[in-house]
């Protein structure tokens, strides 16, 4: 699950108590994390989320307090861009300067149940983070408002997007690590396979909605009929693992048209040349943009053999198709990690 969405679940809980949020808001050069994260600390020292890999965590959390008593927003810059770097006692090498902003938290904060909202209903919402200009008690977190004028300094806008939904076509036994792993990035998972003996919650518990019927109808019960799709189809993935040629088939078919961000096929080349083969001879003309969006055979060469392998091969090329990269060891990337492309 997202970041923003677990902390906005937790503040819109009717047991909330009053907290106190950081949020990292600016960072130049290299940082472990990015503009957006968050940690929040609850008045009971429990904490949600990071705005680090673990080295700010300390020092952010003894000004949250600060914070807390004070009932006043703070900012706090962190410069590790020095060659020594030993600030905090930890040495943390980063070469980068950070800003994050700590706040306190009513309860429940108009922000947290628009983002519950907007998880639920699988739409999006847009936050803005004042963090300088005017006096720190307007500093904070707020809904974006239409009309508003564009981010200047000192302002973070973000929009929150649902996780995206994975749709896993076949409950065979290769599904099951494919569903967890989705499950633990917190992706929504839903399970279709025409075989009820074999989707059940027993078999996949992580999944939020089980289908079942016949082949041809299993993408319209997922993704909504083609003239009208749910929300779960923007932004969607879906990955053919029925072992079935008979399944496979109908259900690429019905895939293909949609604007999905990510469909793959389980199987060798030939198998899947052969499908694309059977629905061009029944008259079902098949674009260069659809051949490109399907990925088959399904996931990254890593050599992946066993279920839970193949599991993490296939997650790995969605993640890479999501976020535009190419898949290369970092090691090889000449631009900063972080960069967009």
């Amino acid at each position: 699950m997202h970041e923003l969405q677990l902390i906005a679940a937790a503040l819109t809980r009717p047991a909330a108590t009053p907290a106190v949020l950081a949020t990292l808001v600016s960072a130049a050069g290299s940082s472990y994390r990015r503009p957006g994260a968050r940690l929040l600390v609850r008045a009971d020292g429990s904490r949600l989320g990071s705005v680090s890999g673990g080295c700010l965590e300390e020092d952010v959390l003894a000004r949250a307090e600060r914070v807390r008593a004070s009932g006043v927003a703070e900012a706090a810059v962190y410069d590790t861009t020095a060659e020594n770097d030993l600030v905090w006692g930890v040495g943390l090498g980063c070469h980068g300067v950070v800003r994050v902003l700590i706040e306190p938290v009513p309860t429940p904060p108009a922000w947290a149940a628009a983002v519950a909202a907007a998880a639920e209903q699988r739409t999006r919402v847009k936050l803005v983070v004042t963090h300088e200009g005017g006096p720190p008690a307007v500093w904070g977190t707020r809904l974006f408002a239409t009309g508003a004028p564009p981010e200047t300094t000192g302002v973070l806008t973000q929009e929150f997007t649902p996780p995206p939904c994975l749709a896993i076509f076949g409950a065979g036994d290769d599904a099951m690590p494919l569903a967890r792993l989705a499950h633990g990035l917190g992706w929504r998972v839903v399970v279709a396979d025409p075989r009820a003996a074999l989707n059940t919650a027993d078999r996949f518990p992580a999944a939020a909605a089980r289908e079942t019927g016949p082949a041809a109808t299993l993408v319209a019960r997922v993704f909504g009929p083609p003239a009208k799709p749910s929300p779960a189809a923007d932004g969607g993935l879906a990955v053919v693992m029925t072992h079935h040629y008979v399944h496979d088939l109908p259900i690429l078919r019905n895939l293909l048209p949609r604007r999905l961000a990510y469909i793959g096929l389980l199987g060798p080349r030939k198998r899947a040349e052969r499908i694309l083969a059977d629905l061009t001879a029944e008259g079902r003309a098949i674009s260069a943009e659809e051949r490109a969006r399907l990925h088959a055979p399904v996931g990254l060469d890593l050599g992946a053999e066993a279920p839970a392998e193949v599991a993490h091969a296939i997650v790995a090329e969605i993640l890479a198709v999501l976020r535009a990269r190419d898949a290369r060891p970092l090691r090889w990337r000449e631009r900063p990690i972080h960069a967009d492309s």
